[in-house]
């Protein structure tokens, strides 16, 4: 038997946000203290370091749901199965559905729940949970996807990954740039062959020692700011040191339990969460194999759409596979794909897959 990843899908919000937009903002360090320089050196210099021009923030209407629900429908129409057929939908994300102008998670019911009745599923059989593994949640529901399948549980699957970051920034806080919104989705199904194709291997792992942290809810950097308001806070540098320490060792796991060659790899797929680390990572992976980086074995969208967490490696997978990466990004039957994110927990996570 092989789990495949029959049909995917994304949505990528219309808004599009530029970094110029956050030119005339005021930004504070973490210890409150004014950051005392230009805003135009502020984005230039952010830019130079996440690689990040712009990002796609929702519409008002939208909610993490509901982009999720588009990703989905996407997803079912593209492996050509009707929403009653699944066994569940797993959903991950990190701050459920946030309204505009409202920085409450809501997560009752399960956002999960609510796109299968945006979908309109009936099937009391179809299972509808959340999965909470911060940016690396995507991947990690595909995994999950994979146990249940191997174990004989159910046949096929919707897994998606759906965020709007965009509405718990600080924006006194230039981290606020980093983060963006939006949503893929695959349909995982389990088929009766044996030819090497699907999912052939996958490895997880947390560390929480002195890494549980490193992303975290915080109050504004603003000291003026009184309201009891958390929002995103990141420990950049620390997270950027633990993705180079940890994640090429994790990607080897994966390859390794597969029993495949570096030399098969055609594309690695990373979570886009700094293009400067994602290029640090990918040499330090292939220097494990004392191999040089073959060229353009890594595609990029954060230039354009931002970090949005959990959707930035399904999108990047539907992209790939409809050929929306430009002519140095394609991919056809038989392909072996690294996936591969780090993120919030902390937790890192790798998949080796066969197309």
């Amino acid at each position: 038997m092989e789990v495949r990843i029959t049909g995917t899908g994304s949505y990528i919000p219309e808004r599009k946000v530029k970094n110029e937009a956050f030119a005339s903002g005021t930004y504070y360090l973490e210890d409150g203290s004014l950051l005392d320089k230009p805003g135009e050196e502020i984005i230039t210099k952010f830019e130079e370091i996440t690689g990040i021009r712009e990002r796609r923030y929702v519409k008002d209407g939208e909610t993490a749901s509901t982009i999720g629900y588009y990703a989905g429908k996407q997803a079912l129409e593209d492996a050509q199965i009707d929403g009653e057929e699944l066994d569940g939908i797993f959903l991950a994300h990190n701050f459920g559905d946030v309204l505009p102008g409202n920085r409450q998670p809501d997560v009752l019911p399960a956002l999960a729940s609510r796109v299968k009745q945006q979908l309109g599923i009936r099937n009391p059989h179809c299972i509808a949970f959340d999965l909470l593994y911060g940016c690396p949640g995507w991947i990690q529901s595909l995994i999950t996807a994979h146990h249940y399948l191997k174990a004989g549980d159910g046949k096929r699957y919707l897994v998606i990954g759906t965020e709007t970051l965009s509405r718990n920034l600080d924006l006194f806080d230039r981290d606020a740039m980093i983060f963006s919104d939006g949503a893929g989705a695959s349909v995982v199904e389990a088929t009766p062959e044996s030819t090497g194709r699907g999912i052939i291997s996958t490895v997880s792992q947390t560390f929480t020692h002195e890494e549980a942290y490193f992303l975290h809810y915080g109050k504004s950097y603003n000291p003026e700011v009184k309201e009891n308001t958390r929002y995103i806070k990141m420990k950049g540098r620390k997270i950027f040191e633990f993705g180079l320490n940890h994640v090429p060792g994790a990607m080897k796991a994966a390859l390794d339990k597969a029993g495949a060659h570096i030399d098969e790899v055609k594309k690695v797929l990373i979570h886009q969460a700094n293009e400067k680390m994602d290029e640090a990572i990918i040499k330090r992976f292939y220097r494990l194999y004392r191999q040089p980086v073959p060229e353009h074995i890594m595609p990029m969208s954060i230039h354009e759409l931002g970090n949005s967490s959990v959707a930035t490696v399904p999108t990047l997978l539907d992209r790939l596979l409809r050929g929306k990466l430009g002519a140095n990004h394609s991919a056809r039957q038989g392909d072996l794909l690294l996936l591969a994110s780090v993120g919030s927990g902390m937790s890192i996570n790798a998949v080796v897959y066969r197309l």
